[in-house]
C-alpha cells in the first residue's frame, strides 16, 4: 500500500515556482509531522521542511532562506511545499516523509513516498 504519493515535480528555469503534492493515506494521517527531503545525487538526504500536527508549526532546512513554503490541508490528507525561487542547486529528487511517532527530528521521519523530480536550469 502507498502511503505517501507525490507529485508536481518537473522543470523550470532559475527563478521559477513549483509546488510539490503529497497525498497522505488515511491510516498515518495521524502522523506526529510530515515533512519533505531532497536529495541531490552524490549527497545525502536532506530536510526541506516539516509540519508539526499539533499545532502546524514548520521549520525548514537552512537553505531554504525563506523561498519555499510547507503546508497541508485540515482534514491533512495532503501536503504542499511551494518552492519559489529556485535555484539550479535545487535539482533533486523531493520526496515526502512521516514521522509516525518520535520526535518531529529530522532522523525521526520512518515513512516514505517513492519521490518526485525537481529540475532546475540556468
Amino acid at each position: 500500500q502507498v502511503q505517501l504519493e507525490e507529485s508536481g515535480g518537473g522543470s523550470t528555469q532559475a527563478g521559477g515556482s513549483l509546488r510539490l503534492s503529497c497525498q497522505v493515506a488515511e491510516d498515518i494521517r495521524g502522523s506526529l509531522c510530515l515533512g519533505w527531503f531532497r536529495q541531490i545525487p552524490g549527497k545525502e538526504r536532506e530536510g526541506v521542511a516539516r509540519i508539526h500536527r499539533a499545532d502546524s508549526s514548520t521549520s525548514y532546512g537552512d537553505f531554504v532562506k525563506g523561498r519555499f513554503t510547507i503546508s497541508r490541508t485540515k482534514d491533512k490528507s495532503t501536503v504542499y511545499l511551494d518552492m519559489a525561487n529556485l535555484k539550479p542547486e535545487d535539482t533533486a529528487m523531493y520526496y515526502c516523509a512521516a514521522d509516525r511517532d518520535a520526535w518531529c527530528r529530522w532522523s525521526d521521519f520512518d515513512v516514505w513516498g517513492q519521490g518526485t523530480q525537481v529540475t532546475v536550469s540556468s
